[in-house]
């Protein structure tokens, strides 16, 4: 099969799509026949040499798939050779075809095509198990989401909507802000002209948000407690703005709030077998109803992932950049 592999650390053009052997499926496997993968902010930090697969996942980047099974490996049930899948991987979606867990597959939602579904798993599974069965955002709470217009951010938005919570963001141009409200947010802060802990304080009367999802870490960490209301809880996936940062533990007693940081790719696969379950009982009712959807800004061949990787680092996308086979 084909893979885009990394030879050499570096830019874009470190991409490489060649020839590589073949995966076979294992114990509790399924072999998936990719028809799309995704960019995420991982696999450029990947590329980049700064973010190594875990032990044993492929050496290709790629943190979900859609596609149809090719084959089953031993041990694995419920699933049938040519079903129509999405996946959570570890690695290995740039490619035409990846070795999958079976935990962590999940069925096509009705009414998505099969392409656009490879927008789902890592931003579903990253804002399910952080905003609601870590932070268990409640009806008539507030979501402060960093990055609205992101795939997690657009994601974020339709769930927080459907649970009944007041939604809040940050975005760095006015389309981008325009996108998000169309999705259903109501508070919509310009990051570049505004102070997202005064707006924010602002529209909840002096409150605050109750949760925050946050891809930016050290950068934001002051501010995001100083956002946060009482009993308010801060989901950290992301360090965008880096890794370490000064934090006041006296303001985070004074308001009795709580800090997380999760990243799902190197979760035991029981936990992300659990996480992918929660998913699909909650969440795909939602898409088979129409009620959330995947926000594509576009596709590209997944031989030119170096320019998915450039549209990415450029920030202009609203959604996911799809990759995808021929």
């Amino acid at each position: 099969m084909h893979a885009i592999t990394i030879p050499e650390p570096g830019g874009p053009e470190a991409l490489v799509w060649d020839e590589v052997p073949d995966p076979v499926p294992g114990e509790g496997e399924v072999l998936v026949e990719v028809a799309a993968s995704a960019v995420n902010r991982a696999d450029i930090l990947q590329r980049q040499g700064f973010y190594n697969p875990p032990p044993g996942a492929s050496p290709y980047p790629g943190l979900e798939c859609s596609g149809r099974i090719a084959a089953t490996g031993p041990g694995v049930s419920g699933w049938s050779v040519g079903d129509e899948v999405c996946a959570l991987l570890a690695g290995g979606g740039y490619a035409e075809q990846v070795a999958v867990p079976a935990g962590q597959l999940l069925p096509l939602p009705k009414g998505v095509d099969l392409k656009q579904a490879a927008a789902l798993p890592e931003v579903v599974a990253t804002v399910w198990s952080n905003v609601f069965m870590i932070a268990h955002l409640r009806p008539g709470e507030t979501l402060l989401v960093h990055g609205g217009s992101s795939g997690i951010g657009t994601m974020a938005i339709q769930l927080a909507k459907t649970a009944g919570a007041k939604v809040a963001v940050t975005a760095g141009t006015r389309e981008k802000l325009e996108r998000c409200a169309e999705l259903g947010a109501d508070i919509l802060v310009n990051y570049r002209e505004q102070d997202f802990v005064a707006e924010i304080k602002e529209a909840t009367d002096g409150a605050g948000a109750d949760v925050i999802l946050d891809n930016m870490g050290a950068k934001y960490l002051d501010r995001n407690v100083k956002a946060l209301a009482v009993n308010g809880r801060l989901a950290i996936i992301g360090m965008q703005g880096g890794i370490k940062a000064e934090l006041n533990i006296g303001a985070l007693l004074g308001k009795r709030a709580a800090i997380s940081a999760t990243s799902l790719r190197a979760r035991p696969l029981g936990e992300k077998a659990a996480i992918v379950a929660s998913v699909r009982e909650h969440v795909w009712p939602l898409l088979d109803a129409g009620h959330v959807r995947p926000i594509v800004d576009r596709e590209l061949p997944m031989s030119d992932a170096a320019a998915a990787h450039r549209v990415v680092e450029e920030s202009g996308h609203i959604g996911k950049v799809l990759l995808v086979t021929s």
